[in-house]
């Protein structure tokens, strides 16, 4: 049975009264406060269910319906995916043309949906900590081990803030005075702060891997997240820390907890909760998150009109983001990634009729889905290999019910052979690579093996601009490690989060792809938003904004 955060009546009156007493109101009858007190001590569920609503910003921070959040800053500024003019829109005042010029400003809705769900987030962590270490909420057993769990989930939206703004303010405390205006922090300092909330934290908190610490932060979720930073603190603080992140690592292979799936379809499956190789998910449902802000939308957003009749969905797809076809055409063609995560060729029917255009120049001709884009300011209905990594239902409602693997073992894996390239144990790095790799290639299975000489060489990715007005080469020979990128993006595509690996491997700001040039440098951060600038003159703009 799927997890869901999901509150009922009785704990959210609770919720409700007690974030009345917490707040900045005061109430006149102060027996309210006593009567939740004497009366009220909450059970395992109602903790949990407390707890979850803390967890609920992530659908939004990362996946949220029409949400220009995680997910699609990190695919279509990317060398990854593209949602290119269609001829059904996808224009929306030139915001995905932007994203991947990276032309985008100090007023673009993603800085505004990363920044403000993160700090939603956050605040409805501190609400919850206050009201547990004020006893407002009486817990008495598993206190600390609920405390830890707040402590890493705030980490994680903090972890989310430093990626992509850098310095920002931190807030650890609910009852902060009237008019309070936090001071913004350094990156290392809120790195610091990371670190430091998730290795205070882990001690205290459960080493089980069952039902009820699904998409939950357990050990092993905050374990793998302090992995992730450290895999960053190079770029986070110009500091490696790649013995800390093999270290983590270490600890999660050990465990023997989690296990690489035999087919890597089965972690994207519509019931994917049970997979063996998840270590935190973001739990969604097609009924209980279905509205704007909550929804997983990726079959509507990648698919044509016409392939509402593929799946016998009960609504029409909307036909915008595709693969760009640089990064499609450095797989291996007997990779079974390729086949496996992306829509291509004719389609069809649910009863296997040729399916037919409807829209522009395809009107009445064969859909038929190609592995060309002229450009980001133009597409027909056949242009993009579409992105099919998530099982879509048949019969599916506009939201998902697949779970987003945020955090999953594939990923520790090649996080430690990351870290291990980047300290000289080549040939280390190639055995993990190797393992993640052979599930991909069972019709030949010695392609699934790579070498370290292999790693340290340059990408294939075809790096220049292809685009219906120019072309130019510029090759990926030249990225120091390229080949360890190429293996990333075959393996991680369509997880959202491709920028953050090519800035790691200083890509980003460097290469040109379909209609994308270089725009400088300072772009491997976001603006932070306008508004939040004029709503607090502690904060300063990042550099270049």
């Amino acid at each position: 049975m799927k997890t869901r955060f999901i509150l009922s009546t009785g704990i959210m009156a609770l919720v409700v009264l007690v974030i009345s007493l917490a707040s900045c109101t005061k109430l006149k009858d102060e027996n309210y406060a006593a009567f939740i007190q004497n009366n009220f001590t909450p059970n395992t569920s109602d903790v949990a269910a407390l707890v979850g609503a803390g967890y609920t910003y992530w659908r939004p921070l990362m996946l949220g319906r029409s949400n220009n959040s995680i997910f699609r800053t990190n695919e279509i500024s990317s060398d990854e995916a593209v949602i290119p003019a269609r001829p059904n829109g996808w224009v929306d005042n030139g915001i995905y043309r932007r994203m991947h010029e990276h032309r985008w400003t100090s007023d673009e809705d993603n800085s505004y949906q990363i920044w403000n769900n993160a700090y939603g987030g956050i605040t409805s962590c501190n609400r919850v900590l206050y009201q547990i270490q004020s006893n407002l909420i009486p817990i008495t057993t598993g206190k600390d081990a609920t405390i830890a769990e707040l402590r890493a989930l705030r980490a994680s939206y903090y972890y989310a803030l430093c990626d992509f703004f850098g310095g920002v303010p931190i807030v650890d405390k609910f009852d902060v005075p009237s008019g309070f205006l936090p001071q913004q922090s350094t990156r290392a300092q809120v790195y610091a702060f990371i670190v430091k909330e998730l290795t205070e934290s882990l001690p205290n908190l459960s080493k089980a891997n069952t039902q009820a610490t699904y998409g939950k932060f357990n050990y092993w979720a905050a374990t793998a997240l302090l992995a992730k930073v450290y895999l960053n603190a190079n770029v986070y603080i110009g500091t490696p820390a790649y013995a800390q992140c093999i270290a983590a690592c270490n600890e999660i292979i050990a465990s023997n907890v989690y296990t690489l799936e035999a087919n890597q379809k089965t972690i994207f499956l519509d019931a994917n909760e049970g997979s063996r190789e998840t270590i935190f998910a973001i739990p969604f449902d097609e009924k209980f998150t279905a509205n704007d802000a909550d929804a997983f939308t990726l079959h509507m957003e990648t698919l044509q009109p016409e392939n509402q009749s593929t799946y016998n969905f009960k609504n029409s797809p909307w036909g915008g983001i595709c693969a760009t076809p640089q990064f499609v055409s450095t797989f291996d063609p007997e990779d079974n990634r390729l086949k496996d995560n992306y829509v291509q060729g004719q389609q069809y029917t649910a009863a296997g009729a040729v399916l037919l255009g409807t829209i522009g120049a395809s009107n009445g001709k064969p859909l038929i889905y190609i592995n060309e884009l002229p450009g980001v300011d133009q597409s027909d209905e056949v242009h993009g290999f579409r992105l099919g990594k998530f099982e879509f239902k048949p019969g599916a409602l506009v939201g998902m019910n697949n779970d987003f693997p945020l955090l999953r073992y594939a990923d520790v894996l090649m996080m430690k052979a990351e870290c291990l390239l980047r300290t000289g144990d080549a040939a280390g790095a190639a055995a993990l690579v190797t393992q993640v790799r052979q599930r991909s290639f069972l019709s030949n299975p010695s392609k699934a093996t790579v070498t370290g000489s292999q790693l340290l060489s340059g990408s294939v990715y075809n790096y220049g601009l292809r685009n219906h007005l120019t072309s130019t080469v510029e090759g990926g020979s030249d990225i120091q490690y390229g080949r360890f990128l190429d293996e990333l993006g075959w393996e991680f595509n369509t997880e959202g989060r491709r920028r953050q690996d090519m800035i790691r491997f200083g890509v980003f700001t460097k290469k040109s792809w379909l209609s994308h040039s270089p725009n400088g440098d300072y772009r491997t951060l976001l603006p932070i938003p306008r508004a939040e600038l004029a709503k607090n003159p502690n904060i300063k703009q990042n550099q270049g904004y």
